[in-house]
């Protein structure tokens, strides 16, 4: 044992030094050949420019790379504290297929690391993609979705979800580069650059320095896209579009939260449909509401670029058909879900009442993006599975899922009549949620929680759709799903939806820790929850479980077995034919 002991420090010690020195892209990096990224060394001391070598594959890095590094003596952090030295390369290009190990020496540090240059089909496999993410979908999202839209008898579904058939499956790993748990910036960055990075960051490789916009960068699918092809680009989202899924499609911070620069990085890349909320970061400061800190009006530089506006529902009807680009921007921050908007309103709908669902956005960006003769790239985000799940308020986090189904259905009918486009629907990552079985009202007795029904005794839930629109009609019926978290703060469970407006489970005290929110402590029935996490923690967080994609159509093939998702942008890459061999 005592051998063991000390192989095991040993073997700590050293793994410990081999990190002293990092390079980017990281060990085990896969690049899409052609596409530039930025190279970076930090060394974990000051040296001189002399005493380090960087080889490619046995070469000076030079002949390989292409480029002359720039040397950074000392970086610095925080408060000024010295970190090292560094070495920089921006936008380099690797053509070549192939395995390509990077070694670089710097007095007594060395590391090395190996990357993988890939190319892809020659000729693309189809006109179009459809990317359907449904942020924070999980298992229990779908089954919940599936039995509260569709209904079962005797253990079998009454119907299928439109994402329920799709061919193509694949179990997606979604940890980050620094941490087992994730994000939604990192993870929907790896599904957009095929490189995985760390919590809070796009478009870029975490680096140490405090800078957020600085970080070593790669490219993204739709900067890709724009590069090689003639393609149009769509976003569709419920959230902010700055919001960290629609950010990843074409951002690069380390910083999910610099949303007043990502407006700037959407109009770099032009997207010829953006849709969804956020307003308050295209106004400027002068401007009520506006979350600027400059004075700069993005409204009007994206009308100067050609793009339409529109602010509700009838104004984006009206430009179903339109020429040009689009920019569509229905609230200041995020739009209302779709309990409140729809059936409650509740949530902000006085201030915003007439705000298009995600259905209807979909349907107009599937209009303007197909008459591109070159086909498009579109991605469409369920933003509030997510934003629904964090409070723990399961309803409106089901109905959300029941939505994002109902535009998977529009991206099938279209797919029906355009069958050179692939459809992907995944998660970026998933939630601690189960289902647990019903809570029955006929029940006797005042104790919500003698009215679950587990195994025998749940039976089935008595929700109706009479009208046939695929929502229950009623959520608050007398038999109901129970969905339960595994994680969570301090909190009240009472058993019943929230028909007030969305769940608030904790609420800060006189120290700055979540507590339990007393407004609904005297909800008949109500049972305190004692929370499991730190007490800084406001709301349930993400699971590290594997998400669950689905696909169909030209290129589904690619996607099988279990994979991470920066491997799901090479599936993509090879769909549209992003690493063909250049000729010329």
């Amino acid at each position: 044992m005592r051998t063991l002991l000390a192989a095991f420090a040993a073997t700590t010690i050293l793994a410990g030094a081999a990190q002293a020195t990092t390079v980017y892209p990281l060990d085990r990096a896969t690049i899409l050949a052609g596409s530039p990224f930025d190279f970076k060394v930090e060394l974990n001391k000051q040296v001189k420019a002399e005493d380090v070598k960087i080889t490619v594959n046995g070469q000076d890095y030079k002949a390989v790379l292409g480029g002359e590094a720039q040397f950074v003596e000392l970086e610095k952090g925080k408060d000024d504290k010295a970190l090292g030295s560094a070495i920089l390369l921006r936008g380099l290009k690797i053509s070549a297929p192939g395995d390509y190990k990077i070694e670089v020496v710097a007095g007594d540090e060395t590391k090395s690391v190996t990357w993988n240059v890939y190319e892809t089909a020659a000729q693309p496999k189809a006109k179009n993609i459809i990317f359907l993410l449904g942020d924070g979908l999980s298992v229990a999202h779908r089954t919940a979705a599936r039995i509260m839209s569709k209904g079962m008898t005797e253990g079998k579904a009454n119907g299928r979800l439109n994402m329920d058939d799709l061919d193509r499956m694949a179990f997606i790993g979604t940890s980050a580069t620094n941490a087992v748990a994730t994000d939604s910036a990192n993870t929907m960055s790896a599904y957009m650059t095929g490189h995985k990075t760390a919590v809070n960051a796009i478009g870029v490789y975490a680096d140490r320095t405090p800078a957020s916009l600085d970080d070593p960068r790669v490219e993204t699918f739709a900067e890709a896209v724009r590069r090689l092809t003639k393609k149009a680009i769509g976003i569709v989202a419920t959230a902010e579009v700055e919001d960290a899924t629609p950010a990843a499609v074409v951002s690069h911070t380390r910083n999910r939260g610099d949303k007043a620069d990502i407006v700037g990085m959407l109009l770099d890349v032009k997207p010829e449909v953006l849709l969804g909320g956020g307003s308050a970061y295209f106004l400027g400061k002068e401007v009520p509401g506006s979350k600027r800190k400059d004075n700069q009006d993005y409204i009007e530089l994206f009308q100067d670029a050609g793009y339409k506006l529109a602010t509700d529902k009838n104004e984006l009807a009206a430009n179903a058909s339109a020429e040009g680009n689009l920019l569509g921007l229905f609230h200041t921050g995020n739009m209302d879900v779709t309990l409140d908007r729809e059936f409650l309103k509740k949530g902000t709908v006085d201030k915003f009442p007439n705000q298009p669902g995600l259905v209807a956005m979909t349907k107009v960006a599937l209009d303007r993006l197909s008459k591109n003769p070159d086909g498009f790239f579109l991605m469409v985000e369920g933003s509030s599975i997510d934003k629904m799940s964090h409070p723990l308020d399961w309803d409106r986090a089901v109905i959300e899922t029941i939505e994002f189904d109902q535009a998977i259905g529009v991206a099938r009918d279209f797919q029906k009549a355009h069958p050179d486009t692939l459809i992907v629907v995944t998660g970026d990552h998933t939630h601690g949620v189960s289902i647990i079985g019903t809570v029955d009202d006929e029940k006797p007795g005042t104790e919500m929680r003698e009215k679950v029904g587990t195994y025998a005794e749940a039976g089935f839930p008595n929700y109706k759709d009479e009208n046939g629109d695929g929502y229950p009609d009623k959520i608050d019926v007398s038999r109901r799903l129970f969905l339960s978290a595994n994680n969570g703060p301090d909190h009240y469970e009472t058993f019943r939806p929230k028909l007030d407006g969305p769940f608030v489970p904790a609420v800060q005290n006189e120290k700055k820790e979540y507590v339990a929110n007393e407004q609904y402590k005297d909800v008949p029935g109500a049972v305190f929850v004692q929370g499991n996490l730190p007490k800084s923690s406001e709301s349930g967080v993400h699971a590290v479980d594997d998400v669950v994609l689905q696909s169909a159509g030209p290129g589904a093939e690619g996607f099988h077995g279990y994979l991470e998702q920066s491997d799901v942008y090479r599936v993509l890459a090879d769909t549209f034919a992003l690493g063909a061999k250049q000729t010329n």
